[in-house]
């Protein structure tokens, strides 16, 4: 069988012109050589294989070339590379010191390359730090590392320093291209992207993983191939989630989310996926920033139009959700219900809940008068008619309509509607804060009617009788899934002044929360209680706040009194609070 040699060696550059995606630097070092003005010490740091060691070894064969020497000349006489990995002693160092004083037997310079070089010991710099800063004019030193901070200072101001990027995507895909052309294999432009990327930047990785898809797949090297052996999760998972969530599948989104991890993959994988889907899609709605997306050009088709129809404020949100869902992966201690709670909420964010016509219908009276019911006249306040718009602008029309009927209790209104004609310089912009806060207040008041009969119930009842209709409420509501609301009204007991209903809470925001929420409450209180004088009082105590914020001296008090055996279990084991 045929030895068979790694791209990574057998694609090795052999002149600055091969390196890729580190033009900057072999430009430098071009010039510097023509210009007789390279330092005798060099330092070359940057990520795994970027091209330092390749770089080191194509610059000392470089500076003992005069144009009489073979094509295949390596100068192996004058190159000595040590591994500082398993070559960090003293000892090292110090024969490393005592061969520099030997002139080249053949070319100019004699070149030590040192690779990892911050795995020297301290003592070893040390021993290293004169000859560095005063070598031998016939001598220089190339020391490579993958980090420079582990390097004494006093070594780094007596080198020349180089710093490799990451190969680009595009770079690592070019170069892959032209080695794939080079073996006559058919690789799709996605399949050798998604190589590039999952190389990370590292050039020498790529090369690898080059191997190892082509290994598997042979001559063709398909996007299907490569994500089925590096095992990664494709783009299409990502855009069909996409499609899901914006159309609010959530149970199609969901069993696609268990089918990817059936296929081994991990959720936190997928959801840090997801987010930087929806980057690359944010990236997308501006013709500037498009250069941004590190894609194949038909999936970058793909990307733009799905950006089309991806609002702008959805892709924010979701990649807060998903960032947010990605921090809490590790601590969370059910990774999977985590990752299911974000997807149920990313389809939530276009989904308008709001199943009501926004539309008022009011039952004419003819209806009623054909049932034989007979109307009972129902007022708006005047003080509501005066909040809503200026008097001065207004012109009311009154008519009689029917708004709402009980079986014993059938009710007609008399109501003034308003008719609004505001002139054009007193029209204020409906998207201001102040007019949405005028819109809430209209649809609160709206509801304000005062009842002008004696003939509703008002039955007397006893204060064991209320609290049973409000848990019983309060019940109503947990089945109806309205968990918010029930605990609300679970905080604190109501307490009753005749026929008011006084509740005390904490703080403006829960005052405000049942407010909106009243009108359902009372009406099945009434109804159950049959009296409808009734009313909410609704107040704000702050000092009720701090009874729930417990030290841990107050939360032992509190357990003590519920069970008095704590303090002998504290003694026993001299426990401490």
């Amino acid at each position: 069988m045929e030895h068979f040699v790694v791209s990574a060696r057998k694609y090795r550059p052999q002149t600055f012109k091969d390196v890729v995606g580190q033009q900057a630097i072999t430009n430098t070092l071009l010039n510097a050589i023509e210009n007789n003005h390279l330092a005798q010490a060099l330092l070359f740091t940057g990520p795994r294989g970027v091209g330092k060691t390749t770089c080191a070894r194509i610059l000392a064969k470089m500076i003992n070339s005069d144009g009489t020497e073979t094509e295949d000349e390596d100068f192996a006489f004058n190159i000595f590379e040590l591994d500082a990995a398993s070559n960090n002693s003293v000892d090292d160092i110090r024969n490393l010191t005592d061969q520099v004083r030997i002139p080249p037997q053949v070319g100019k310079y004699k070149v030590y390359i040192i690779d990892e070089v911050h795995m020297l010991s301290a003592a070893a710099f040390n021993a290293f730090l004169k000859t560095l800063e005063e070598p031998p004019k016939h001598c220089i030193f190339i020391l490579a590392t993958t980090e420079k901070h582990k390097i004494i200072p006093t070594i780094l101001s007596r080198c020349q320093i180089f710093d490799f990027k990451r190969i680009t995507v595009s770079d690592a895909k070019d170069y892959l291209k032209y080695i794939a052309e080079e073996q006559g294999i058919n690789a799709e432009d996605d399949a050798l992207h998604i190589i590039a990327q999952k190389a990370d930047g590292a050039m020498r990785d790529a090369l690898s993983i080059f191997d190892r898809v082509v290994s598997f797949s042979g001559k063709e090297l398909t996007r299907q191939a490569v994500t089925e052996n590096l095992n990664v999760l494709d783009y299409e998972t990502y855009f069909t989630s996409t499609d899901l969530i914006l159309e609010n599948k959530i149970p199609e989104l969901l069993l696609q989310f268990n089918t990817t991890l059936s296929k081994g993959f991990d959720g936190h994988h997928f959801i840090a996926g997801l987010a930087s889907h929806f980057r690359d899609l944010l990236v997308c709605k501006n013709e500037k920033t498009i250069e941004l997306l590190e894609v194949g050009e038909d999936t970058k088709a793909k990307y733009l139009a799905q950006a089309k129809k991806s609002p702008h404020d959805f892709l924010i949100k979701g990649i807060e959700l998903a960032n947010e869902t990605d921090l809490k992966y590790k601590s969370s201690k059910n990774q999977r219900l985590l990752v299911e709670l974000c997807l149920m909420q990313l389809a939530s964010i276009t989904f308008d809940g709001e199943k009501k016509n926004s539309k008022n219908y009011i039952i004419p009276p003819s209806y009623f008068k054909a049932k034989g019911i007979t109307p009972i006249p129902v007022a708006i306040p005047k003080k509501t008619q005066e909040t809503q718009v200026s008097t001065e602008n207004i012109k009311t029309e009154s008519t009689t309509e029917a708004v709402a009927a009980t079986k014993d209790h059938p009710i007609t209104a008399e109501v003034k509607r308003p008719v609004i004609d505001l002139k054009k310089d007193q029209r204020t912009s409906g998207l201001s804060l102040k007019s949405i806060r005028a819109k809430k207040e209209h649809q609160i008041k709206q509801m304000e009617v005062v009842i002008d009969v004696d003939d509703l119930p008002t039955e007397a009842f006893t204060e064991d009788e209320f609290h049973e209709t409000w848990n019983a409420y309060i019940a109503l509501l947990h089945k109806k899934g309205e968990k918010i609301m029930a605990s609300i009204l679970e905080m604190g007991k109501p307490k009753l002044d005749e026929t008011a209903i006084q509740l005390e809470f904490p703080n403006e925001t829960l005052k405000l929360e049942l407010e909106r929420a009243q009108y359902p409450l009372m009406e099945f209180v009434r109804k159950k209680l049959q009296n409808f004088d009734l009313k909410l009082e609704i107040s704000v105590n702050e000092e009720i706040s701090k009874k729930y914020a417990f030290t841990a001296p107050e939360k032992y008090q509190k357990l003590k009194e519920k069970n008095p055996n704590i303090e002998l279990l504290k003694k026993t084991f001299g426990l401490d609070i």
